[in-house]
C-alpha cells in the first residue's frame, strides 16, 4: 500500500518518484523519470513529463502541463491552465527534441496565476507572483509581482502574500 494517492482514472508510468501524502487526480500522467515530493496535490488533467521535479508542498491546479526542463521547488502554487514552454523555436517537421529544451526553474514559494504563460529558460524568483495571462519572457526577481504581456513588475510581495508598498520597486 502506498502512502500517497493517484486517481483510478490517472496513469503513472515505471520508474517515477511520489511524496507520502501527496495527491494526483483525475486524467493525470505522470511521465517516466519524473519526481514529485511529499504533500503536493495536483488536480485533474495534470501531465508532468519526463525527468521534471517537483518539490515538496507544490500545488498544481487543473489542466496545467509541465514538461520536460521545468523544475518546481518547494509550496510553489500552479493556477489553473497555467503553461510552460521547454523550446523557443519549436518546429512539427524538425523537432530538436531534448537538446533544445530550455531550463525553467520556478523557485520556492512562487505563485503563478491562471492562464499565465511561462516561456522557457527563465527564472521565478522565491516568492515572487505572477498575475494571471501574464507572458513571462524575462527572469523574474525574488518577491516581485509581475503581470500583463509581456509580464513587468509592478510590485513586491511578500512570503505570506502581504503586497508591500510600490515606493520600494526597483
Amino acid at each position: 500500500m502506498s502512502d500517497y494517492f493517484v486517481h483510478e482514472s490517472s496513469y503513472i508510468d515505471e520508474n517515477v518518484s511520489i511524496g507520502k501524502e501527496t495527491k494526483i487526480w483525475h486524467f493525470c500522467h505522470i511521465q517516466r523519470g519524473a519526481s514529485i515530493g511529499s504533500h503536493c496535490t495536483l488536480g485533474q488533467n495534470v501531465n508532468v513529463a519526463n525527468h521534471v521535479k517537483i518539490g515538496n508542498g507544490v500545488k498544481i491546479q487543473n489542466n496545467v502541463s509541465i514538461y520536460e526542463g521545468v523544475e518546481l521547488e518547494d509550496y510553489v502554487f500552479c493556477g489553473p491552465s497555467c503553461v510552460f514552454t521547454n523550446d523557443l523555436t519549436p518546429r512539427a517537421k524538425y523537432p530538436k527534441g531534448k537538446a533544445a529544451y530550455k531550463r525553467t526553474l520556478v523557485k520556492s514559494g512562487a505563485s503563478i496565476g491562471a492562464n499565465a504563460t511561462i516561456v522557457c529558460g527563465t527564472v521565478i524568483g522565491r516568492n515572487a507572483m505572477i498575475g494571471a495571462g501574464a507572458v513571462v519572457t524575462d527572469d523574474v526577481p525574488d518577491g516581485a509581482i509581475v503581470v500583463g504581456v509581456p509580464a513587468k513588475q509592478t510590485g513586491w510581495i511578500d512570503e505570506r502574500g502581504n503586497i508591500q508598498p510600490t515606493d520600494q520597486l526597483k
